[in-house]
């Protein structure tokens, strides 16, 4: 289902993720990714979410970044999108986290059932990504900052 997000993301070819990396990250011995998923009466799989825990240091503990959220469009409308979310705020609650944050992409149709939630735009903030060889070459430069 990752590749099939990555398709409906319309970046198909930016998914490397293998079925064994994501099995070994998911069930690591001391795991730092975790899912979620929704699956119908047979067992079968028809949406996700894959999440891991971060911090807050203006709040003082952990909370939720929700990496990918996807319900596969047979299944979309069915409510399973808002159950993984409300299973992560269960979570959150249950933990004593105070947020549960994720991004999007501005052209998502799910911007409207996110707001009817309660999820608000966290305005003035804006993503960055360190990838590929800008990563490389700032990991280089480690070598000069001490641990």
């Amino acid at each position: 289902m990752v590749h099939e997000l990555a398709e409906f993301e319309r970046a198909p070819e930016s998914c490397h993720l293998t079925e064994e990396q994501l099995l070994a990250s998911l069930f690591a011995e001391q795991p730092a990714v975790f899912a979620h998923v929704a699956v119908d009466a047979d067992d079968t799989p028809y949406g996700f979410a894959l999440w891991f825990v971060n911090f807050s240091t203006w709040e003082g503990t952990h909370g939720i970044h929700l990496e990918d959220l996807y319900v596969r469009p047979q299944s979309r409308g069915t409510g399973a999108g808002g159950a993984l979310l409300a299973t992560l705020a269960r979570v959150c609650v249950e933990r004593g986290y105070r947020r549960l944050e994720w991004v999007m992409l501005d052209w998502n149709p799910a911007a409207d059932f996110y707001a009817a939630i309660g999820a608000k735009v966290v305005e003035d903030w804006l993503p960055y990504r360190l990838s590929g060889a800008a990563l490389t070459q700032l990991a280089e430069r480690a070598s000069t900052v001490r641990d």
